[in-house]
């Protein structure tokens, strides 16, 4: 899923930033949630994703093993034992959890695909080098997901489109949870909405969470979201050239997050001929500039949360995302 690098438009709204200042000024003050803490069921917009539930683990440490293991929409848990190596990417029934074993199993080289599927869990897998065209996780009209404590990596030595998406939610998925996962040495992170012209499929859909993530030296789409909702809070964003990205419409709260040597933190005005809407409060911006040119009606999420204040943020993320520490 390739788009063209960001092309800044000349013009960012004063009164947006006052705006915007203004909204930061109001920031919810909550409870710290404690470091490394991992929920049993998911927060946001993917609450209520259960996967496979209380189905008997069967655990793999082969490829075929795991394809065998991972079709169709009965419940089923399945553990996998090590890294198995990919060309290409594995599709995920319904009503089934993925769970890593230990701190050091996953795929290398692709991914896995969510495709027109429901109630996915993806937990505790490490997911490194997905060569285009796989993503590290594709999910596609799917609805409810929660992807939790993974490491998501690849490199930046190679052509920007040598590698896909980390993780790109698209064709009018919905309702989504991403969790506690680490985000690392990519150029194009979490890509919400493929296309500016895909309104029919994904307008009223693509409602995403995305909480206590950590992205490192993750260039962009951190996320790129177009058409759908989405809530980022309490994540840490560090290496960023263009963070979060609202466009076509979008709706997008950006709430008690920490951006640390970031040029962009939240845009709403580049790459596509329509603007997204942000709202900004309580983010630590760290220097970085925001270029929110239209201010959005999305303030209040339609499920319960605690977000807990920027100042905590980096040592929560940093002690409990990735893999390894459920």
């Amino acid at each position: 899923m390739r788009t063209l690098p960001p092309r800044a438009r000349a013009r960012r709204s004063t009164l947006a930033a006052v705006t915007a200042a203004a909204l930061a000024a109001v920031a919810v003050v909550a409870v710290p949630q404690p470091a490394g803490a991992a929920e049993t069921s998911p927060i946001g917009f993917g609450a209520g994703t259960t996967g496979g539930g209380s189905a008997a683990p069967v655990t793999v440490s082969t490829l075929s093993a795991f394809q065998t293991a991972v079709t169709g929409n009965a419940a089923k848990v399945v553990r996998v034992n090590g890294l198995i190596s990919l060309s290409g990417q594995v599709d995920i029934g319904s009503n089934t959890t993925v769970l890593g074993v230990g701190s050091s199993s996953g795929f290398t080289g692709g991914g896995l695909r969510i495709k027109e599927a429901t109630n996915v869990v993806v937990r505790n897998l490490n997911i490194s080098k997905p060569v285009a065209p796989s993503d590290g996780i594709t999910v596609q009209k799917s609805t409810k997901v929660w992807i939790d404590h993974n490491s998501f990596s690849a490199d930046r030595d190679h052509d920007k489109d040598y590698y896909d998406g980390l993780l790109d939610i698209t064709h009018g998925s919905d309702y989504v949870t991403v969790s506690w996962n680490t985000f690392k040495d990519h150029f194009k992170g979490s890509l919400v909405g493929h296309s500016d012209n895909n309104a029919s499929e994904d307008t009223g859909r693509l409602k995403v969470t995305y909480h206590h993530n950590e992205f490192t030296n993750v260039y962009s789409r951190v996320p790129s979201l177009r058409f759908g909702t989405g809530h980022f809070y309490n994540n840490y964003v560090n290496g960023a050239d263009t963070a979060c990205h609202s466009r076509m419409g979008a709706q997008m709260l950006v709430e008690n997050n920490v951006f640390r040597s970031t040029k962009i933190a939240v845009t709403t005005n580049r790459s596509s001929d329509t603007d997204g809407y942000a709202n900004l409060r309580g983010n630590d911006l760290g220097g970085a500039a925001t270029e929110v040119s239209r201010v959005g009606s999305f303030t209040s999420p339609p499920y319960s949360y605690t977000a807990e204040s920027a100042s905590s943020v980096v040592a929560s993320v940093t002690s409990g995302a990735g893999a390894g520490k459920l």
